[in-house]
């Protein structure tokens, strides 16, 4: 049976709309990598807001990075445009690209406007994952639709960033201690705890922030309060471990393959647990504040046996 890449002609032009946020970006690199690996030709361009574009830079998968503005879509002109977004704005630059070829998951809106509808992904992914009726992950999700769309069904890759790791003196462990709401986020009492433990170990913590996020309880530490995105990678991929929320630069840990430890809140757990790195993933019936700082204590100990220093 002809797929949808097959009818793509050598070098096509592939437009991937991914516009936020800063996790589906990193769990969007996985798809890329099976699109490429089948069709190295492939021109794919993604089409993110600035402040995710970062999660993209230094990917050989990517051709070019573009913002979300219908003059660079129209003058793009792909083959196919991709939408993995699914919303109004990504609607309007899917349409911008006056691509022959508009594809999208059947479950978004605006369904007229797609001539390739993908369904959804357990219906991709197969029979196993129908009899599990398990909630897939969102870098499955993604990945499904290259299945669909004709790369040859195979095990999913971890999500691929690229930066220098940052050099310091010594280890150290990167935490951050927000999320996007209070559900989600940890007692920062409790954060402070860990990176007591931590420095107790001889393992540096440094604590990340978005802009906007208030890292002042925090200052006893290293604390990096809205650092550009490519210093954060570069953060993540010189750490020997992870401790967060769930949230975005858990994700971006778990791509450089870090040791993770992830609280986790109101989040589905299946569909946001890290991806392909070794982990530990914590959750509590009561509620995120009802995580014991001693569990994670635990994990710490589990996780860091030959990569943090022992106590004497």
């Amino acid at each position: 049976m002809t797929t949808v890449l097959d009818r793509l002609p050598e070098g096509a032009r592939v437009a991937v709309i991914r516009l936020r946020s800063l996790g589906d970006c990193v769990l969007t690199t996985p798809a890329l990598a099976l699109a490429k690996q089948f069709r190295p030709d492939l021109k794919l361009s993604v089409v993110v807001e600035d402040r995710f574009a970062a999660v993209f830079t230094g990917n050989p998968d990517v051709h070019q990075i573009l913002g979300p503005n219908a003059a660079s879509l129209a003058l793009l002109r792909p083959h196919l445009a991709l939408n993995l977004h699914g919303g109004a704005t990504s609607v309007r630059m899917m349409l911008a690209a006056a691509s022959g070829l508009r594809a999208g998951f059947s479950h978004f809106r605006y369904q007229p406007m797609y001539n390739i509808r993908i369904p959804r992904a357990q219906d991709i992914l197969g029979p196993e994952i129908l009899k599990m009726d398990r909630t897939v992950h969102t870098a499955e999700h993604l990945a499904s639709a290259m299945f669909h769309l004709g790369v040859p069904q195979t095990e999913i890759p971890r999500a691929r960033l690229f930066a220098a790791p940052c050099s310091r003196s010594g280890p150290y462990a990167v935490l951050h201690p927000f999320a996007s709401s209070p559900g989600k986020t940890w007692p920062r009492e409790h954060f402070l705890a860990v990176a007591k433990h931590l420095r107790d170990l001889g393992t540096e913590p440094l604590f990340v922030a978005g802009v906007d996020e208030d890292l002042s309880a925090f200052r006893v530490h290293s604390c990096f309060q809205g650092a550009p995105l490519e210093e954060v990678k570069s953060l993540l991929a010189g750490a020997a471990l992870f401790i967060g929320n769930d949230s975005g630069p858990a994700h971006i840990a778990a791509a450089f393959g870090r040791p993770v430890i992830v609280l986790f809140g109101s989040s589905d757990i299946e569909n946001w647990r890290p991806w392909r790195t070794e982990n530990a993933v914590l959750a509590s019936q009561g509620g995120i504040d009802s995580i014991e700082v001693s569990q994670v204590l635990e994990a710490v100990e589990h996780l860091s046996t030959s990569r943090l220093p022992q106590p004497r």
